[in-house]
């Protein structure tokens, strides 16, 4: 497949990219010390379509967003928006031009009312007060507009996840976007979540609006996307129609390596890996190299039973889709969740978790998903997040 290789200033010849683009970046290129993070890159959004950024991990896409919402400065290149030079300074700069983005993490403040939060910064006043009655009301009209309806004077909190991130969404149009960016939205989503968020988006898509939609779903890219634009090393490799790739196409070009190659030095990975010799351990017991072994273990509407066995001196990679139960597993081993079936054996001995308490003393560490909640005590410093975990390794802190 051939990348898109049409004229900035042109749009594509289907019917629904004939109209001009809503933003144009040209030339894009950051760098900090010692990294070149984007050099030379080029995006075109135009209204009414679903525009994917894709790439892997450190490919440069946040860095990307991040200046198109006013955190970064480009260091050269320009934004056009309407065809008209920008430069947004801050986010709120960003906003106030019509880009509005929606994080991976809603930013939003679940202790308030979902109007308080879809206006915030911008209450309705009257009389030199809050109209409170206007706000519900103009919150209900947005929301309408998604086809949700939920009571907007309830705590955000009260809400699933994809519900906040509906209202972060409205709370971007009730800024009268033209750009909507989407950071990673459907990352800790389950499926009929994902479906939920991906009607909206078509609605808003059909109502004229440029989104632009990051994520490493393969299987979402395909189904919300209009067009792709791959960054790879911080350089764009190519911008494509959806229906011009495939899946494995699109693997390839973020990579950069091509499936015939792909599969060659898999080949070749295996054959060494079949060559290398036995470790002392697995020559004496391949028993006796087993670290845990969970037999059976499950959470009745949470997981089914399972098997897992972890050697020491491997790395197990525990693979699925969201809600297929991987999260759930890792707690389970953890001891955060108490598992009603089955068994956890340490080095052969079998140990009952209650509490993460009791996984940490037979040796089990845990990083979660969640690190803004669960992994750090973001009030503190990195130091005294570590020395917080050393004191109570040592036994010096008891809850």
């Amino acid at each position: 497949m051939t990348s898109i290789t049409t004229p900035l200033s042109t749009p594509f010849s289907s019917p629904e990219h004939r109209s001009k683009p809503v933003l144009e970046l040209s030339g894009i290129y950051k760098a900090f010390p010692g990294v070149k993070a984007l050099t030379d890159v080029d995006l075109l959004l135009f209204p009414g379509e679903v525009h994917t950024l894709m790439g892997q991990n450190g490919a440069g896409k946040s860095t990307l967003i991040k200046i198109l919402t006013g955190v970064y400065k480009p260091d050269s290149g320009r934004i056009l928006l309407n065809g008209r030079p920008v430069q947004p300074r801050s986010t709120l700069e960003a906003q106030n031009l019509g880009i509005s983005t929606v994080y991976q993490e809603v930013n939003l403040c679940l202790n308030l009312s979902v109007a308080e939060n879809i206006f915030i910064g911008r209450y309705p006043m009257k009389n030199g007060f809050i109209d409170w009655p206007m706000m519900k009301q103009n919150a209900q009209t947005l929301l309408a507009e998604l086809q949700v309806d939920i009571d907007v004077t309830a705590p955000l909190s009260r809400y699933s996840l994809a519900v906040q991130q509906m209202v972060a969404i409205s709370r971007a149009l009730s800024i009268s976007a033209k750009v909507l960016i989407l950071d990673e939205p459907t990352s800790s989503l389950d499926d009929n979540e994902v479906q939920m968020l991906f009607t909206v988006l078509r609605r808003l898509r059909e109502q004229g609006l440029a989104i632009l939609f990051v994520t490493h779903f393969l299987e979402q890219t395909f189904d919300i996307s209009d067009r792709i634009t791959v960054l790879r090393n911080g350089i764009r490799e190519g911008e494509y129609l959806v229906n011009a790739l495939s899946r494995y196409d699109l693997v390839n070009k973020m990579v950069g390596v091509s499936a015939e190659e792909a599969l060659a030095l898999s080949n070749a990975r295996e054959e060494n890996l079949q060559s290398l010799p036995l470790t002392e351990v697995d020559q004496n017991s391949a028993s006796s190299a087993t670290y845990m072994e969970a037999a059976g273990i499950g959470r009745k509407g949470a997981l089914t039973p399972l098997d897992l066995t972890c050697r020491s001196g491997e790395v197990l990679g525990l693979c699925g889709l969201l809600g297929s139960g991987r999260t759930e597993a890792a707690r389970l081993l953890f001891g955060a969740d108490k598992a009603d079936s089955g068994t956890i054996a340490i080095k052969g001995k079998i140990h009952k978790f209650n509490s993460p308490r009791d996984a940490i003393a037979a040796g089990i560490g845990f990083s979660s998903e969640n690190r803004k909640e669960e992994g750090a005590i973001l009030e503190l410093s990195v130091r005294e997040n570590i020395i917080l975990a050393l004191q109570a390794r040592a036994g010096l802190m008891h809850v």
